[in-house]
């Protein structure tokens, strides 16, 4: 067994552990083995491997989930935790929420700080990335006739956000279009620059692009944002613990991402970064008494919220962790790589996502002569396989999205369903 192998089983075996209900390394992902997880065997091939991670969710037999894009399930052990710390809750909500829970959330920012390769000062906890950009986009001082850049391929509630900011203060969006499937970073990095004029204030960047899988280069466009002065606000709702890299190498100024994609934390868990320069002048949307303040925390003023799902957030870690950030990106390549393969050369069979470096797990196909809703019907008829329809600015396809529990022989289901559906 080489060494990648036994860091993964002892990371593993901590990820599962039986601990004290008052035991706050819970809330960071950190606890000691047991004699039950001392029985492990070793892996004897790779494919053993995946089968562990695979039998650690509880996947279903009656489907194929391929739209873990949209949401992603939660390891057993995270929802184990959760539910052990919501019937907790339920005990004596106030005190066991508030005085008890409240305290094991300084442990989940830091280890969550230590993925994002941040400082836990600049971290906040909250529910999805709309809350955690709508913060920054509504937060920013912006003056009429102040431009910003978004493009076409933006998610749509920070497009609205945007759009509710040009129609309340006068501010003025500077739309670029992106074409499908460029490989290019150059050219996509000039889309942003030749956008920029002496008014620009805000580049938005959609790290990764939910519609097609595009992943864009934001440390490039970052860094000529910053040449400028203009600021970097990141959507990585889909690139945060899909991609390993950190908020610091990229160099972005304002982040948000959702925790229950990639991750795989509890349903409704989000995570906010802001550069610590940068936090005074921000304004929180749920105000505390120091709106001004250079404390992080004045972004968790949100009143009653689901302490189980934040605190479960920190198994998430571990078991994250127990794969390690960059055997798991190269799985999910491979995962792309296997199906698309198979069908990339039939004539009906069209790709709206570059293949190669310029996205991971994420691809989304079409077929020629079908709509993109008949396709997700009919391969859900045949196959039993669960995708998403995307229709949007030119793209007429399914996405699919593979995650760590995906096996090869999902693939091959899918593989055969689209091949018998596109003739």
């Amino acid at each position: 067994m080489n060494n990648s192998r036994r860091r993964f089983m002892r990371n593993a075996s901590l990820s599962i552990g039986a601990v004290s209900i008052f035991d706050f390394s819970l809330f960071a992902g950190q606890n000691e083995t047991t004699d039950q997880q001392k029985q492990f065997h070793h892996f004897d091939v790779e494919a053993d491997y995946w089968e562990w991670v695979r039998q650690s969710y509880t996947v279903s037999s009656n489907i194929t989930n391929l739209n873990n894009g949209g949401v992603s399930p939660q390891p057993k052990v995270v929802q184990d935790v959760f539910e052990q710390y919501n019937r907790l809750s339920n005990e004596g909500p106030s005190y066991y929420m508030w005085r008890i829970l409240d305290k094991g959330r300084e442990a989940v920012r830091q280890n969550l700080a230590e993925l994002a390769g941040v400082t836990s000062d600049e971290i906040a906890i909250q529910r999805n990335a709309t809350e955690c950009l709508d913060t920054i986009i509504f937060g920013l001082n912006l003056e009429k006739g102040d431009e910003v850049i978004v493009t076409n391929y933006d998610y749509p509630n920070m497009r609205n956000a945007w759009l509710q900011r040009e129609k309340r203060d006068g501010i003025k969006l500077i739309w670029i279009s992106i074409p499908v499937g460029v490989e290019d970073e150059d050219a996509l990095v000039n889309l942003f620059t030749d956008a920029i004029t002496s008014k620009t204030k805000i580049i938005h960047i959609t790290h990764i692009i939910n519609w097609t899988g595009q992943i864009l280069p934001a440390k490039k466009i970052a860094a000529k944002a910053h040449e400028k002065n203009i600021e970097v606000v990141l959507d990585a709702a889909h690139s945060f613990a899909h991609l390993n890299f950190s908020f610091k190498d990229l160099d972005v100024d304002y982040a948000g991402t959702s925790l229950h994609k990639w991750l795989c934390a509890p349903f409704g868990t989000g995570m906010l970064y802001i550069k610590k320069e940068k936090i005074a002048s921000i304004w929180p949307i749920f105000p505390s008494d120091k709106p001004e303040s250079e404390d992080i925390k004045k972004f968790e003023a949100l009143g009653t919220r689901s302490f189980p799902a934040e605190m479960a957030v920190g198994r998430a870690i571990s078991f994250h962790n127990s794969i390690g950030a960059e055997r798991k990106q190269e799985r999910l390549k491979f995962l792309q790589q296997y199906w698309i393969n198979k069908v990339k050369h039939h004539p009906k069979i069209k790709f709206y996502t570059p293949l190669g470096t310029g996205s991971c797990a994420i691809a989304t196909v079409g077929i020629e002569g079908l709509q993109a809703t008949e396709i997700e019907s009919k391969l859900f008829e045949k196959k039993t396989i669960h995708t998403v329809a995307i229709i949007w600015e030119g793209v007429n396809g399914i996405r699919i999205t593979p995650h760590v529990y995906t096996n090869t022989n999902d693939l091959d289901n899918l593989v055969e369903g689209l091949l018998e559906i596109a003739g």
